[in-house]
């Protein structure tokens, strides 16, 4: 099942590997788009991707949380954008962008305060960031569903809302960052209000035929003795059909904030029992909503990807992975080998340029 085709709403995908997105550091300092991104993608496409998700796009200057990172916030973007969704279109793969807002997670920036439904402590920065007036919000959203038009019209198959690992939309879902008592907050379906009203006005202004999906925390990943009541089960299934009835078509299931540890990206992924150690999470979900649902988490081996398929959910999503071997897919199939390379070492996040242990000859 793993190279069989699939759909998420109108559109069909080739097999059920997802490139998920991550930060590449390639763009420019603005947030331009660059050749080297292109020349990733278009690597990942020719060696048979089904959906490549686009590495993190700020939908504001504001919510820019790292270097180099990708900015769909200005019309100037599009054409840049529109050079790389073609070198993917090239090949028969789709390509969708994941737009974001940092939240109090963002860059400090000289004169712009960092935003959050609440203003919670991060613990693992130390930053204080500032309870967002209703006036935020809504120029938020509008931000959110510009991007979402820029992108349409740069050629993107469609969006991904990035709603985990801590930025804005993952704490607004949240009740550890979100203590809000207005319309915003307080229950599940408050909490999740921001995200229903993008995918709303998306809908209205780039119509109905754009898929829109997720990327949605899970857990916040905190240890029970922390003393820290941050998102679980079973409210993220909760939150997930709220989605779904909110016309999101594809939830990709993911977990961990930086206060958290090394959930989200655990290192040392060398067997097969730490290998999906989100399918717990991704199988609730699955068994309570009717569209994709689309597993991250430390997926390594042929043999456990093919018994994650329609048990746990419907495609696979792959970031250090593809860092270290782009062309696994095309490796997978045709039995050259049974397993990602990959040992989760994570020097793949060294902003410097170290993408993986194998580039310098060593595996550890």
């Amino acid at each position: 099942m793993l190279f069989e085709p699939i759909s998420i709403a109108d559109l069909t995908l080739k097999n059920r590997f997802v490139r998920s997105a991550t930060n590449e550091w390639l763009a420019e300092e603005d947030g331009t788009p660059t050749d080297a991104i292109g020349d990733m993608y278009e690597e990942l496409a020719r060696n048979d991707v089904g959906l490549i998700i686009t590495g993190y796009s700020y939908v504001n200057v504001q919510g820019k949380s790292n270097d180099k990172q990708q900015g769909i916030y200005d019309d100037r973007f599009i054409e840049p954008y529109r050079k790389v969704t073609s070198r993917v279109h090239k090949y028969d793969s789709k390509i969708v962008a994941q737009i974001v807002h940092g939240g109090r997670q963002s860059m400090i920036q000289e004169g712009m305060p960092l935003l959050a439904p609440s203003a919670v402590e991060d613990t693992a920065s130390g930053k204080i960031p500032v309870e967002m007036t209703e006036e935020d919000i809504l120029n938020t959203i509008e931000d959110f569903v510009e991007a979402a038009r820029r992108a349409k019209e740069a050629g993107f198959d469609g969006v991904q809302i990035h709603c985990a690992h801590g930025f804005l939309l993952s704490s607004f879902i949240s009740p550890y960052t979100n203590q809000r008592t207005d319309k915003w907050g307080g229950s599940v379906e408050n909490r999740a209000r921001i995200i229903t009203e993008i995918t709303r006005l998306i809908r209205e202004r780039v119509g109905e035929d754009f898929p829109i999906m997720v990327k949605m925390n899970a857990t916040d990943g905190f240890d029970i003795t922390s003393g820290k009541f941050g998102l679980d089960a079973p409210e993220c299934v909760e939150i997930a059909s709220v989605l779904e009835k909110a016309g999101i078509c594809a939830i990709e299931v993911s977990g961990g904030i930086f206060e958290a540890g090394d959930v989200m990206s655990q290192p040392n992924i060398d067997s097969e029992e730490k290998e999906a150690y989100f399918k717990r999470y991704s199988k609730m979900i699955r068994d309570t909503v009717d569209i994709p649902v689309i597993l991250v988490g430390g997926i390594r081996s042929k043999k456990v990807m093919e018994s994650l398929l329609n048990v746990y959910a419907d495609m696979l999503s792959f970031s250090r992975p593809f860092i270290s071997e782009p062309d696994l897919v095309v490796k997978l199939r045709d039995g050259i080998s049974d397993r990602a390379r990959c040992v989760s070492c994570n020097r793949c996040f060294d902003h410097n340029g170290i993408r993986c242990s194998y580039d310098f000859g060593d595996s550890a």
